[in-house]
């Protein structure tokens, strides 16, 4: 769980969070490094660093001379909208080179002081220049990356973007952990990682995955109705089950045999299995 520490109350509320939490927290900073130290002086399991936000190289390596003694992780966070303004010109303008160089510069200030429990992300709200920053940094650095579309915004745009550049890049063999950016209640963002990586075959399928074809003119029954209320009948059903909804008898069959529960309709009947 990722919690803002952007000021001394949100330092002394993580002293209180850590000890009671029964998962990992940890601190994102921005602006000012002091906050990062009083965020691992809390106990915190890992930090956040915005290279574009906290730019002086001794506040860097105090942080990562502080992190590397309590062997607490750090994760880069280099963010298209807040890129070391240096770096936007050099570049002239925000593009998948500067976001690269952005991440193995603070690499380069962690090494200085001997830290190298880091992993990367190198995330922006458009999507091709995502993908392409995180190509680019798996070509020349062997830390593990952390994915995301930032600022994806609300369901349901927010969701086809964010699996658009994350289910790209994992699909390449890119990425070991993931962040949904959506502008909606976290619980969603997590739903949305989790059916994603259960949909790609890299985490162990745990709930229901229903299958049905669209509607059109071969459908024998009204298949949007009969699979919304397959939908409403399993939606709380934490089992890796399979069901198929299937209108007609061109894939219908084939598609049902393969499922643990499957309905096809054919010629003024249906049948199931």
């Amino acid at each position: 769980m990722r919690c803002t520490c952007n000021e001394a109350e949100a330092a002394e509320g993580l002293a209180q969070i850590v000890p009671r939490s029964p998962v990992p927290i940890v601190a994102d900073i921005h602006h000012q490094y002091k906050m990062a130290l009083a965020a691992l002086e809390a106990g915190v399991h890992g930090l956040r660093l915005n290279p574009g936000n906290i730019r002086r190289p001794e506040h860097i390596k105090a942080v990562a001379s502080e992190a590397r003694d309590r062997n607490v992780p750090i994760r880069i966070g280099v963010n298209g909208g807040s890129l070391d303004p240096a770096l936007y010109e050099k570049h002239n303008g925000l593009t998948a080179e500067a976001m690269v160089e952005s991440a193995l510069q603070e690499i380069a200030y962690f090494q200085e002081v001997d830290f190298d429990l880091i992993k990367i992300s190198v995330k922006a709200s458009n999507v091709p220049l995502m993908i392409e920053a995180y190509r680019q940094l798996s070509e020349v650095t062997d830390y593990p990356l952390h994915l995301g579309v930032t600022e994806a915004g609300p369901l349901p745009g927010g969701l086809i973007k964010a699996t658009a550049g994350i289910a790209t890049l994992l699909m390449e063999g890119i990425g070991d952990t993931i962040r949904y950016s959506l502008t909606a209640d976290p619980v969603e963002e997590a739903r949305a990682g989790r059916q994603l990586l259960e949909s790609l075959g890299l985490r162990e399928r745990k709930n229901v995955d229903l299958i049905a074809c669209p509607s059109c003119g071969r459908a024998e029954i009204d298949v949007i109705e009969v699979a919304n209320r397959a939908q409403q009948a399993f939606a709380d059903k934490k089992i890796p089950l399979q069901i198929a909804v299937m209108g007609c008898v061109v894939n219908g069959p084939g598609e049902a045999r393969e499922a643990d529960l499957g309905i096809a309709a054919g010629n003024k009947r249906v049948t199931s299995s």
